[in-house]
This record gives C-alpha cells, structure tokens and sequence, in this order.
C-alpha cells in the first residue's frame, strides 16, 4: 500500500534540518542534510504507522505561515 504523508521541515540555530510528519504523532527526525533528513524521515514515518497499525489522522495540507509577536 502507498500511503501519502506531509512532511514539515525547518532548520535549527546549528544548523540541523528537523522534519515532522504532523498527522503521525511524535514522528519527528533531524539531520546535517536534506537526503539524510529524508531517509530518516521516511524510516520513523514507517515506523510510526506500524506502531498505530497504518492509522494516521487524516489532514489536508492547506499551507505554511509565520507569524511575528513581540515578546
């Protein structure tokens, strides 16, 4: 089965790639790298839905915003 996921990924103050897959909870990864990154991502998405049995909540991507706030 082929099962399509979304992934987020920003990168850090040290310069690390972190991806997470918002519809798996606590699928996160990180990497020097983008090929790494991606590899990594796809190994602990794989994971993630054997642990929930292939169940993932279903969300539909609709976008990316920043946001600024005084603090």
């Amino acid at each position: 089965m082929i099962k399509e996921l979304n992934v987020v990924i920003e990168k850090d103050a040290e310069g690390f790639f972190v991806a997470s897959v918002p519809s798996l909870k606590g699928c996160h990864t990180q990497a020097k790298s983008l090929d790494i990154l991606m590899e990594r991502i796809r190994e602990a998405a794989s994971l993630c839905l054997e642990v929930e049995g292939l169940q993932s909540e279903e969300l539909e991507f609709v976008g990316i915003q920043k946001i600024t706030l005084e603090v």
